[in-house]
C-alpha cells in the first residue's frame, strides 16, 4: 500500500534558487521493508516511523512509532530524531538533528535509506564592475527631489488622483508583488531593474550597494534595456556621492551641453544625455543607489519619472537589505556547517563537542604541533586522527605510540629505529615510527610518561627535524606533524622537574582540553545508542536500544572512566542482556551502586518496579521449591539471567528465608 501510495500521489519536492536548476530530493531504500524503492520527498515535512499515520511507514519492531522527521528549510534538508528509543543514524553516527548531504546513509531501525540530491551546477551571483566617469555633472538641467517632497512617500490622502498617479500606483503594486516573490540578491536586483525599464525610458540601469564608505561598494549590478549584463558600469561620482550622503534623488538632462561633461570621453562615446539616480533608504540609512542613464535625445527623464523611481527605490530598499542580510546569514551558516562537517569518528552534538569539532577544523590545515589534554577515555586519540584525516597529510601514515605502554629502552628503538648490531637482539636494521610516518602524522599518547633521555631526543627532533637511529651515525631528515596527548598536568610536572620546560613549550604550540563525559552528559544517550548498535552487530544479536530506565541510570552516573567506561558498560550489557532493550539490571553493578539519586517521582516508580520484580521472583521460587532452573522456567527467563537479577536486587538472603519457610 505504501509503495503504491508513494508512486501515485507523491510529487518530489522541488526548490529553486536564482541561477540554479530545479532539484528533486529522494530517499533510496537499500535495506528494510521498502528495499529497492525510490521515495520522493513529497512534502515540506516527512515523518518516518512504525505507525501507518507516518508519510513513510516502516513495519519494523526496531522502529519507534514516530521515529524521525525530514524537512526542507531554506533549500536544505534536515533530519531530526524524535527521541526514538534506538536513535536515528546518519553515516553510522546517531544524531539529534543534522543537515543532509547527497549520499548520506540514514539508518532507521533495520532500514538504510540513502538521501539523493542530483548534482547541482551553481552559476553563482553575477555582478558588474564599477567605473566612475572622469568628468562630473555639476551643471545642466538638474532636478533635486528630497524625501519630504516625494509624492508617493506621503500619506495616501495627499496624493492627487490624476491619470499619471493612477498609472504610477498600479506600477508600484506590480513591482511590489514582483519584488516580494524573488529570492536571492542577484535575482532580486535583476527583477528590480527589469521593472525599472518598464516604467522609465532608460537605456542602462544599475544598482549600487555600499557597505560603510560612500565608495565602498559590496555589490554592483547593471543591465541594459535588452537584458544583457553590463560588465563595467559607468556612473557619475558627483551624482552618486550626493545621493548617498544627502539621501536625495537627482535628475540631470542635456549632459553634452554642459561644459564639464562636454569633454567626457564616456559621455561622448555612449552619447549619454540623461541621468537619474534615487537612494535606496531603509530606516534613515542609505544603503545604495538605483542609477539610470539614457542616450536617446527623445527619451529624457522628467519629474514624474523621478517621483516614481523614488518610490520604487523605497520599495526595493527593504527587499535588498533583507536579501543581503539573508545571504550573509546563509554564508555564516555554510561556514559553521563546514566547521561541523569535518571528517571524524566521534559521536556527540553538545556545545562542548562542537567546540572540539571547530578546533579540529581550525588547526587541521595548519602544520603546527598540537597538545591535547584530557582525562583517560575522553577520546584524545580520536581527535588526533581527525586532525590528520582533515589535513593535507591525510594520504600519508598516521602512526600512534603510547609512551606509557612501552619500556623506556624499547621505546627509543620504537621511536627512532635501530641499526643492525646496535644492541643485543638487533639482528637487522629497523625503521622507527618517526621514519615510518614520513610525510604524515605521529601521535604520542601519554607524552607525560616519556623518560628524560627521550624527552631530550624528542626536543631535538622538534627543533631540527632530524634524528639518528639507535646505534647509527647517519642523520635522517624528517617531515612529520607531531600531535601529543596527556592526562597529566604538564605544567605541574615542569615545576617538579619531571618534564622538560623547553619541550613543554615546543609541544604546547596549539592546545585543546578534551571535556570529561560528565561535562557533556547530553551526549550520553547518543553514545549509548552508538555503542549498542556497534556491539549488537558484532555479537550478532538484536538490540533495539536503551530502555528509558537504563538511560536514566547512565545519565546520573559520574563516569570517572569517561567514554571508554561507557563503551565497556554498553558492551557488557549487550553481551549479558537477554532482552531486545538494555535494562538497568544489564548494566555493571558498580554503575548502579554509584549512580546519583534520581528525582523523587522517578525513584518512586523504580522502587515500585523493583519491589514487583522481587515479589515475582519470590513467588516463582516458592512454586519451584527453591530450584533456580524451575523458577527461571516459570518466569520465562534464562537461568543465568535470573542469577544475575537476584544478585543485582540483593535477594539471596530473602530467597533463603522464603524457601526455608
Amino acid at each position: 500500500m505504501l509503495k503504491e501510495k508513494l508512486r501515485l500521489s507523491a510529487q518530489p519536492i522541488r526548490y529553486t534558487d536564482p541561477g540554479m536548476p530545479e532539484v528533486a530530493a529522494e530517499l533510496e531504500a537499500l535495506t528494510g521493508p521498502l528495499k529497492g524503492n525510490s521515495i520522493p520527498l513529497s512534502e515540506a515535512e516527512i515523518s518516518i516511523g512504525r505507525e501507518p499515520s507516518n508519510q513513510i511507514s516502516l513495519l519494523d519492531a526496531s522502529v519507534s512509532r514516530r521515529h524521525c522527521l525530514i524537512r526542507c528549510e531554506d533549500g536544505q534538508f534536515k533530519i531530526k530524531d524524535l527521541q526514538s528509543r534506538n536513535s536515528t543514524f546518519v553515516n553510522g553516527v546517531p544524531v539529534t538533528e543534522r543537515i543532509l548531504n547527497s549520499g548520506d546513509e540514514i539508518k532507521v531501525g533495520n532500514s538504510v535509506l540513502v538521501f539523493v540530491l542530483p548534482d547541482e551546477e551553481h552559476t553563482g551571483n553575477v555582478s558588474s564592475s564599477l567605473e566612475f566617469n572622469k568628468a562630473d555633472t555639476a551643471a545642466g538641467s538638474t532636478v533635486v527631489l528630497r524625501k519630504q517632497d516625494a509624492r508617493y512617500l506621503k500619506e495616501a490622502e495627499s496624493i492627487q488622483p490624476t491619470s499619471r498617479t493612477v498609472t504610477d500606483l498600479n506600477a508600484l503594486v506590480r513591482i511590489s508583488n514582483a519584488v516580494s516573490s524573488v529570492r536571492g540578491l542577484a535575482a532580486l536586483e535583476k527583477q528590480i531593474l527589469e521593472s525599472v525599464f518598464e516604467v522609465a525610458p532608460a537605456d542602462r540601469a544599475a544598482i549600487l550597494l555600499c557597505d560603510q564608505g560612500v565608495e565602498d561598494y559590496s555589490s554592483v549590478y547593471g543591465l541594459d534595456r535588452a537584458g544583457e549584463l553590463i560588465q563595467a558600469v559607468q556612473v557619475s561620482r558627483t551624482i552618486v556621492s550626493q545621493v548617498l550622503t544627502e539621501g536625495v534623488a537627482l535628475l540631470c538632462n542635456d549632459l553634452p551641453s554642459t561644459e564639464i561633461f562636454g569633454d567626457s570621453e564616456s559621455v561622448i562615446a555612449r552619447q549619454i544625455r540623461s541621468v537619474l539616480a534615487v537612494p535606496l533608504e531603509v530606516f534613515d540609512r542609505v544603503l545604495g543607489v538605483i542609477y539610470l542613464d539614457a542616450s536617446n535625445p527623445d527619451a529624457h527623464f522628467d519629474e514624474d519619472h523621478l517621483q516614481l523611481l523614488t518610490a520604487i527605490g523605497s520599495i526595493a530598499a527593504a527587499a535588498l537589505d533583507n536579501a543581503r542580510l539573508m545571504e550573509g546569514l546563509e554564508e555564516e551558516n555554510r561556514r559553521l556547517q563546514a566547521e561541523m562537517s569535518v571528517a571524524h569518528n566521534m559521536v556527540g552534538e553538545s556545545p562542548r563537542m562542537r567546540e572540539v569539532y571547530q578546533f579540529i577544523n581550525r588547526v587541521a590545515s595548519r602544520d603546527s604541533t598540537v597538545l591535547i589534554f584530557g582525562e583517560s577515555g575522553t577520546g584524545k586519540e580520536l581527535v588526533a586522527r581527525a586532525i590528520h584525516r582533515n589535513s593535507s597529510r591525510a594520504a600519508k601514515p598516521c602512526v600512534a605510540i603510547n609512551c606509557a605502554a612501552i619500556a623506556d629502552m624499547l621505546l627509543e628503538s620504537e621511536l627512532f629505529g635501530h641499526e643492525k648490531g646496535a644492541f643485543t637482539g638487533a639482528i637487522a636494521q629497523k625503521k622507527g615510527k618517526l621514519e615510518i610516518a614520513e610525510g604524515g602524522t605521529v601521535f604520542l599518547d601519554e607524552i607525560g610518561e616519556l623518560a628524560p633521555l627521550l624527552q631530550a631526543k624528542l626536543l631535538r627532533v622538534l627543533q631540527e627535524r632530524e634524528f639518528e637511529r639507535v646505534g647509527g651515525t647517519r642523520t635522517i631528515k624528517l617531515d612529520v606533524r607531531l600531535i601529543a596527548a596527556t592526562n597529566r598536568d604538564l605544567e605541574d610536572a615542569v615545576k617538579k622537574g619531571i618534564f622538560r620546560e623547553d619541550l613543554f613549550y615546543r609541544l604546547n604550540v596549539v592546545s585543546l582540553r578534551m571535556p570529561a563525559l560528565r561535562e557533556h552528559r547530553e551526549d550520553i544517550p547518543l553514545l549509548a545508542s552508538y555503542f549498542a548498535s556497534k556491539f549488537a552487530q558484532r555479537a550478532s544479536r538484536t538490540v533495539l536500544g536503551v530502555s528509558p530506565q537504563a538511560r536514566v541510570c547512565l545519565m546520573n552516573y559520574d563516569w570517572p572512566g569517561n567514554i571508554r567506561e561507557l563503551e565497556n558498560a554498553i558492551e557488557r550489557a549487550v553481551v549479558l542482556g537477554s532482552s531486545d532493550l538494555i535494562l538497568p539490571e544489564d548494566l555493571p553493578e558498580a554503575l548502579l551502586e554509584k549512580a546519583e539519586p534520581l528525582s523523587a517521582a522517578t525513584t518512586t516508580f523504580h522502587d515500585a518496579l523493583r519491589e514487583t520484580k522481587k515479589q515475582l521472583i519470590v513467588n516463582a521460587f516458592e512454586q519451584a521449591n527453591g530450584s533456580y532452573t524451575d523458577a527461571a522456567r516459570l518466569l520465562g527467563l534464562h537461568p543465568n539471567y535470573l542469577h544475575r537479577l537476584i544478585r543485582n536486587l540483593n535477594m539471596k538472603a530473602l530467597l533463603r528465608n522464603a524457601v526455608a519457610e
